[in-house]
């Protein structure tokens, strides 16, 4: 298809104090093979407190198919729906704010839409960093120990899948599920791709489709990250009276393991070896796995896997908080989740 056969395309990106990264964003947006007059950029913008919105001014100012919409809840979810309800494009492309993207990137989504027939379509998720924090996290991101080894994370992983990163479908296919769930501050994405399935639908993921996704760059704010993980997962099981996969609970039971365990040893020597020897056996995994990751040249590898080997930890413990503080949040769902989200919880995310 060429030219006025192409269909036209609505790409939505949810966002919020983004000034790090909103530019170079929007500069591979720009730079995009699909015609200009053949799809729309629209920008929902929560409330920020630094010069994300005046950034994004500039750029509509200077393009006309780059659009700001206000997003006053400022979550993801109420952005994504904000962005689908305004648009024009009988395709959706969702984009992140902390991603950049290859230049046929609309182009593959919508070609792999209707070659495959799937209802949701995507790349896998490969992370990279900017400084040496940033470049371990990006490594956890395609380490099994440290996220289960989804499929989404696998970068030459070409085929079907539960969920995707970020994802393309058509707008009626979210009308049909209802767009996405705005009682659910995170994990929106897993819950949207969930009720896809429950109406037999398909998601496809094709390296062909490519992106590069920038991580938290603080341990504070990747801790914050994982701890919401942790906690809205809770509440999509709840909301899909389903049971949690064995990866959603390993956390977790380190976690009481960690706090019962180390009370216990205080007071009994046999515990005590116990727990030594579990912990022991939780480095060495830990070690096993940050040193055998393939790593691009480093001068500094040594550190990079030392610093992973400590990330491993923070993403298992702050998800299993997380987790715990939703099964005692979340025990009356719906109810709690729509409080949580009447607080104006961040839409900082990603996706």
């Amino acid at each position: 298809m060429e030219g006025a056969n192409l269909p036209f395309v609505s790409v939505v990106i949810p966002v919020r104090n983004e000034h790090k990264y909103i530019r170079a964003c929007l500069d591979s947006v720009l730079c995009q093979d699909y015609p200009r007059d053949r799809h729309e950029v629209l920008l929902a913008v929560g409330p920020s407190e630094d010069d994300t919105e005046e950034i994004i001014r500039e750029y509509e100012e200077r393009y006309e198919h780059i659009h700001m919409l206000l997003n006053l809840k400022g979550t993801i979810s109420c952005g994504l729906n904000i962005g689908i309800k305004a648009a024009k494009g009988e395709y959706i492309v969702r984009m992140d704010a902390h991603s950049e993207f290859a230049e046929n990137y609309i182009s593959k989504c919508v070609e792999y839409l209707l070659k495959t027939g799937v209802e949701n379509v995507g790349g896998p998720m490969v992370a990279r960093g900017k400084i040496p924090f940033q470049k371990a996290v990006a490594l956890a991101y395609h380490s099994p120990f440290a996220l289960g080894g989804g499929k989404q994370h696998i970068k030459g992983y070409e085929g079907y899948s539960d969920t995707v990163f970020l994802g393309a479908f058509r707008k009626s296919t979210a009308e049909k599920v209802g767009l996405f769930d705005e009682k659910l501050i995170l994990n929106e994405d897993d819950d949207f791709n969930f009720r896809i399935s429950e109406i037999g639908g398909k998601i496809f993921i094709t390296s062909e489709i490519r992106s590069i996704y920038y991580p938290r760059d603080t341990y504070m704010g990747l801790i914050k990250q994982y701890f919401g993980y942790g906690l809205w997962k809770v509440a999509v099981i709840k909301k899909h009276r389903r049971p949690a996969r064995l990866s959603h609970l390993v956390p977790m039971m380190f976690v009481l393991f960690l706090m019962f365990g180390g009370l216990l040893s205080c007071f009994n020597k046999g515990i005590r070896k116990y727990y030594a020897g579990v912990l022991g056996l939780y480095t060495a995994l830990d070690a096993g796995a940050s040193f055998k990751l393939e790593v691009e040249d480093n001068p500094d590898s040594l550190m990079l896997r030392l610093r992973l080997m400590l990330i491993h930890f923070l993403l298992h413990v702050s998800y299993g908080c997380g987790f715990i503080v939703g099964i005692l949040r979340f025990r009356h769902y719906p109810e709690a989740a729509q409080k949580a989200c009447r607080r104006g919880q961040s839409v900082d995310k990603p996706v």
